[in-house]
């Protein structure tokens, strides 16, 4: 909205007149109407740098202000230094303009042009179905990605894959152990290896294919070519999973890789030449309390083996020496105790603070019939990503999985999710942006053909039209702050508010064949646009009918 940029610029204006340092200026919606259209703490900010208290430098930042005529009715200090705006009607309306001339676009900006981001997330490691925390992750980075992207950021998705470690070699043993029972041998699983009955079918499929003769092979060669079959299927279920729940990477890592291209023993190299890392009991340590951890972190055990955080550190090395500014990992909620000493090994390699950051997943709980649904047949072990969506659908349980911050625990209530009524959230959405499409089916008209030029804008003079028109105002700078902070719940949340005031709008007045039908014909079209990119920002479907 341009009302908005132009008190946005008058208020730098003002600061720098004042001698205030540089810095960014907040608006906001005030919850109560009451205190204005828009309010900035701006004075509250500046007050410690101006040395004066913040009612004062409101007060001069007032005085200095320079807005166009007819932008503001009123323009008013409250608390210890807020300064709210009651903006013009006119400017209010012109909300509808800035919607329909972006269309889709209404919404992006360009905060983070020239930011190169890497969004890594879901990164399962390949012994498994997906289960339903995967999902939840897997929305959440793609979300974050998006957003991310909305704003301007060069975003590149990725997957990585951990196809170097014990639990592959679990994987193989469990897969050997199966194919050999299929033969009708005894075979047992190794201890802490994979139970599922997808291993079951995958040894089927291996012996369909391969004949009786791969049962066999010598133990090793047998070991060696089912660490290969089952890493590849697992993958590729995986991403059939991912595919189907609409999210898609641009680049899968491999754990091998850095093997592979010697970049562990790069690593080590360009520690050690910081002067990070030490030799103590026979074992390499990373002076990682020198940058904020609790303690030294061992990188090579004195048997010679590498620690889980060495290759994780040459990985994220690796992402840096990509050119990436930023590196965002989505992680599950196990690795929450991680995070510190990623951070402090980052930093050991001299890259920025803001380089590295982690979002945190807790654990889903799903619920059916008011109990929790503990295991999968398939897995007998956990939900899966699969069963949960498609018994939901894909736009229920992404929608389901944004609701709530990242690290808040959460509860999936599958028939909440599956319920076409008003307490459904996703529903209620989804069928606000139906209601506004329904609008243009029965006057025979298209959404993109409706025009606010020469229409009298100041008809939409009703509370709940006006409550529409600030919430449309709001939508770019609430997507700019969701993408700052990663919080895709943010937009969930503006959705169903959106959704609110549509609904009761639609439910009072009517808008064909009244003197206001063409400034509400305006109106729908705007409000079904932001709710369509609001809709697909988090990858979710925008019907037009329910």
């Amino acid at each position: 909205m341009k009302a908005l940029e132009v008190i946005r610029a008058a208020l730098a204006d003002a600061a720098a007149r004042l001698g205030a340092p540089a810095c960014a200026v907040e608006l906001e919606r005030p919850r109560d109407p009451a205190h204005g259209d828009v309010a900035t703490n701006l004075a509250l900010t500046l007050a410690k740098s101006l040395k004066q208290k913040p009612r004062a430098v409101a007060e001069r930042l007032v005085a200095t202000l320079q807005l166009p005529q007819g932008l503001v009715r009123k323009v008013e200090i409250a608390g210890p230094g807020f300064i709210n705006f009651v903006l013009a009607e006119a400017q209010l309306a012109s909300v509808l303009e800035s919607v329909l001339a972006a269309g889709d676009g209404y919404g992006k900006g360009d905060r983070g042009r020239g930011t190169r981001v890497n969004v890594e997330f879901v990164s399962a490691n390949p012994t498994g179905p997906l289960h339903v925390g995967h999902g939840r992750g897997a929305a959440l980075g793609d979300a974050i990605a998006s957003l991310l992207e909305w704003t301007g950021h060069a975003v590149e998705r990725e997957f990585y894959v951990n196809d170097a470690g014990v639990q592959v070699d679990k994987l193989a043993r469990s897969l050997w152990a199966r194919v050999q029972q299929a033969v009708g041998r005894r075979a047992d699983i190794p201890e802490g290896g994979y139970q599922g009955d997808y291993l079951v079918e995958l040894a089927h499929t291996v012996l369909e294919r391969e004949g009786r003769r791969f049962a066999d092979l010598a133990e090793e060669e047998g070991v060696r070519r089912c660490r290969a079959i089952g890493v590849e299927s697992q993958r590729r279920e995986q991403d059939e999973d991912l595919r189907e729940f609409g999210v898609r990477f641009d680049v899968t890592f491999s754990e091998s890789q850095l093997y592979r291209d010697m970049l562990i023993e790069q690593t080590l190299a360009d520690l050690a030449a910081r002067g990070c890392t030490y030799e103590q009991d026979g074992a390499l340590w990373l002076r990682t309390t020198a940058f904020g951890d609790d303690k030294d972190r061992v990188l090579r055990k004195s048997d010679g083996t590498f620690t889980y955080l060495l290759p994780d550190i040459a990985y994220h090395r690796h992402k840096h020496e990509r050119g990436f500014t930023r590196a965002i990992d989505v992680w599950g909620a196990d690795h929450h105790g991680y995070v510190a000493r990623m951070r402090a090994a980052m930093q050991a390699l001299g890259y920025p603070a803001d380089f590295f950051h982690a979002e945190i997943v807790q654990l889903v709980r799903v619920m059916r019939g008011g109990e929790e649904v503990r295991f999968s047949k398939r897995t007998g072990e956990f939900v899966t990503l699969r069963d949960l969506y498609q018994e939901t659908g894909v736009d229920a349980a992404r929608y389901f999985f944004l609701m709530r911050r990242g690290d808040s625990q959460f509860v999936f209530d599958v028939d909440l999710a599956k319920s076409q009524t008003e307490e459904n959230p996703v529903f209620y959405v989804q069928m606000a942006h139906a209601r506004m499409s329904g609008i243009f089916r029965v006057a025979g008209r298209e959404p993109s053909a409706v025009s606010p030029e020469g229409v009298d804008l100041g008809a939409l003079d009703q509370p709940e039209e006006l409550a529409l028109l600030k919430e449309l105002a709001d939508f770019p700078d609430l997507v700019a702050g969701a993408a700052a902070a990663l919080e895709p719940h943010r937009i969930t949340g503006y959705l169903e508010n959106l959704a609110r005031i549509a609904h009761a709008w639609y439910h009072k007045f009517r808008v064909l064949g009244e003197p206001e039908e063409a400034a509400r014909l305006v109106l729908a079209a705007a409000v079904r646009q932001v709710l369509a990119n609001g809709l697909h920002l988090l990858g979710i479907g925008a019907p037009d009918r329910m």
